[in-house]
């Protein structure tokens, strides 16, 4: 949605100048969990309802989130809940990351497979997947049994599709041509 988009970006920006690098990625952390809990439209509707004050707002957030905040989380928490920019929050942490991500050279990759990956094998592909695209990566798993077997990985607008699945499309592509 390009309107949380650009209502999300100052307040990213003012929080990615305010860290100046310093626990970027603690607070990266904190915030995405923080945007976990303002994505709960239960959350939302009860932060919308005119008998709530923005304290009690503050409070049940804070108290849901499974980490202490740093002073500059709540700081933003409390600044975007007076604002009534609640519903912005998911979308300030993406772009947050993304600042976070950008400054250090790394990379968010999802990894799709059709099977649970176990640690080794997962340190092994992300190493592969580093050399093949060129920058450290953060990796996460989703399972996808829909692949068959193998892997795609996303990285930003990059895809690379191993996958059983679109080995079988491309060989229909083929085949009908």
């Amino acid at each position: 949605m390009a309107e949380l988009a650009t209502i999300a970006r100052p307040y990213a920006e003012a929080l990615f100048r305010a860290v100046g690098g310093d626990n970027a990625q603690a607070l990266a952390s904190q915030l995405e969990a923080v945007g976990q809990v303002a994505g709960n439209p239960q959350l939302r509707q009860f932060a919308d309802s005119p008998k709530v004050s923005a304290q009690q707002v503050f409070d049940l957030v804070t108290s849901v989130v499974k980490t202490t905040l740093s002073p500059k989380i709540a700081n933003l928490l409390s600044a975007v809940i007076e604002n009534g920019r609640l519903v912005a929050l998911p979308e300030i942490a993406a772009q947050f990351r993304a600042l976070v991500n950008t400054s250090t050279g790394v990379s968010d990759a999802t990894i799709f497979s059709a099977f649970a990956l176990d640690a080794s094998a997962l340190a092994e592909t992300v190493a592969t997947l580093e050399k093949r695209f060129g920058r450290k990566l953060n990796a996460t798993v989703v399972i996808d049994e829909s692949l068959i077997g193998g892997i795609r990985v996303v990285v930003g607008d990059e895809v690379l599709d191993t996958s059983i699945k679109a080995r079988l499309e491309q060989m229909k592509v083929a085949l009908t041509t």
